[in-house]
This record gives structure tokens, C-alpha cells and sequence, in this order.
């Protein structure tokens, strides 16, 4: 695996919307957040396009894309918001020279496209994390969510325990692995891609924004039909928010992940505060990890070098 660079204080990131279109009032706020850590903000110059539900055209998303990739001033890429999108420009990103100039990608939701391809087409750690216009541009963005950011300036091996916040054992067992993964849609999506999600021998995360528990259900059962499940070497739910269905009768969110973690034969943990949440703790994919139900923890090598 590839470590990005640290950041140091006078750096520059880069900051654009190759999803949704951002909400400027919430954007231009996270951005003073960003001059506070002694970082420079540069948007991409079509941050503020419109295209329906994607900001800007396909062709004007990548661009500020690839002229963040290509800029050796930008040490960081760190993206406004999700929605979706991503997916749709991914083909064309010129990997090469993410490889050969390699930086820091931080981000989720959608961003989950973009960190699973980046991964595997170049072996870059990334970031799963809060985005300016989804998270710290809002007036509940919270002190630990933005002590995340330290992970960044300074190798920080990576713990989470229930100090942080109750954790569920559905399955037994400790194991190591490369930490993987994100937003579960997003995963399903890559099925059948180019792109399609490598989970062998992996610690899989998986959180979620407004899906119901028969959603969630269908989701993890294409999952586990793609044997993306029994191959991973243990699972990490994080939140799982405004899960509640619409309709009765339902099962209970609990009752679809007994059904498809609960005999697996590796650990599998959920209620870590990860995903679309406040706190939202940020994780390095890609780094070796550690995932042991009988300390109830999840420990990760830095993710910056």
C-alpha cells in the first residue's frame, strides 16, 4: 500500500463536488474550519455548477477532479459533499497519476466509489471521513469529529473502542486485514464493475443513510450471493441512520444483521460511529487493521506517512 504524504501547516486542499451539489452556506463555513488548522483552501472552478441532482456536468466534475490529482501545490483532496455521481466519472480518472503523485483523498457516502477504485487501481490509502457541506459546515459538527483531522498532520495509529461508543457483538473472533469498504449501496453498485469491491482476507466496513431494513436486507444478501460476505475476514457496522421503515410489518434492523452475520466464522461488531452520524470518526482505508470482539475494539495503522 501507498502512504500519502502528512500534511503540514501552509498546505494546500483541494476542495470539489464530484457528486451532489454542495450547499454554499455550509461550504463556505467548513472552509473557515479548514483556514483555523493553518491550511490554505483552494475550490475547483466548477464547484459551484449545477446539473440537475450532480454538480455540474460529468466533463466539468472531472476536471476539477483531475486538476486537483495533477497540481503538485495540492496535498490533500478533500470533497464537499456526496449524493452520487462519482460512479459516473470514475472510468476516465487517470489513475497513473494518482500512483505517481500520491495524496490525500478524504471523504464518504458516495466518495465510496472513488476510495474503492483509487485502492485497487493504485493501492493509495484513503480516507473515510467528514466532507464540509455533509458534516462540518453544520452547527452539530462536534469536537471529536474534528480532532479526526490530527490523523492527517501526524502518524496516528488508529483505535476505537466503547470509550467512543457501545459496540454490538454479532460474531466471535479476532482478525487482521486490510480495512476496506463504506457505504453499502455504493458497494453493491461496484458489483459487476471494473470496480467491484475486493473483500478476501479484508475487514469490511459498512454504514448507510436512509434505507429501510428490506433495503438493507436486499443489499447484503447481493453481498453475500457475490461471496463478498464469508470472505472477509470480519465485519464493521457503522451507523446505519434513519433506518427505520416505512411500512409495517418489518423486521427490526438487529433481526437482518443476526440473519447474515450471525453464523459467519469471523468477528463481526456493529455501533461504531461511523458514516452518516455525529461523532463521526474517520478511519485510513486501506491500512492493516485489527478487529477483535472479545476487547471490543478496531485497531489501524496510520494512515499518512
Amino acid at each position: 500500500m501507498i502512504h500519502p504524504p502528512r500534511l503540514k501547516k501552509g498546505d494546500t486542499i483541494g476542495v470539489i463536488a464530484p457528486a451532489g451539489p454542495p450547499d454554499r452556506t455550509r461550504l463556505q463555513k467548513a472552509i473557515s474550519f479548514f483556514l483555523n488548522m493553518g491550511l490554505c483552501v483552494q475550490l475547483g472552478k466548477h464547484i459551484d455548477k449545477r446539473n440537475g441532482y450532480l454538480a455540474g456536468t460529468d466533463s466539468e466534475r472531472l476536471e476539477d477532479l483531475q486538476d486537483m490529482i495533477t497540481n503538485p501545490a495540492i496535498k490533500a483532496i478533500v470533497f464537499a459533499r456526496g449524493g452520487y455521481g462519482c460512479a459516473r466519472i470514475t472510468p476516465y480518472i487517470d489513475f497513473a497519476c494518482i500512483k505517481k503523485q500520491p495524496k490525500i483523498f478524504w471523504g464518504y457516502s458516495d466518495i465510496t466509489y472513488l476510495h474503492t477504485a483509487i485502492r485497487q487501481r493504485t493501492g493509495l490509502i484513503t480516507f473515510h471521513g467528514p466532507m464540509l457541506a455533509s458534516d462540518i459546515g453544520n452547527d452539530d459538527f462536534d469536537y471529536l469529529s474534528a480532532r479526526m483531522f490530527e490523523q492527517l498532520f501526524q502518524p496516528t495509529t488508529y483505535t476505537y473502542t466503547e470509550e467512543i461508543s457501545p459496540l454490538h457483538v454479532i460474531a466471535e473472533g479476532n482478525a487482521n486485514g486490510e480495512l476496506v469498504g463504506g457505504n453499502l449501496s455504493l458497494l453493491v453498485s461496484s458489483l459487476g464493475t471494473p470496480f467491484e469491491i475486493d473483500t478476501t482476507n479484508r475487514l469490511l466496513l459498512l454504514e448507510d443513510i436512509g434505507e429501510e431494513p428490506y433495503r438493507i436486507d436486499s443489499m447484503l444478501n447481493q453481498l453475500k450471493l457475490a461471496g463478498k460476505l464469508e470472505t472477509a475476514a470480519g465485519i464493521i457496522l457503522g451507523d446505519f441512520a434513519d433506518a427505520k421503515p416505512k411500512v409495517t410489518p418489518s423486521l427490526p434492523l438487529d433481526k437482518v444483521f443476526d440473519d447474515y452475520f450471525r453464523k459467519l466464522d469471523i468477528p463481526v461488531i456493529s455501533g461504531f460511529k461511523i458514516g452518516h452520524c455525529m461523532p463521526h470518526i474517520a478511519i485510513p482505508l486501506g491500512v492493516e487493521a485489527c478487529l477483535s470482539s472479545y476487547d471490543k475494539k478496531l485497531i489501524a495503522k496510520p494512515g499518512v506517512q
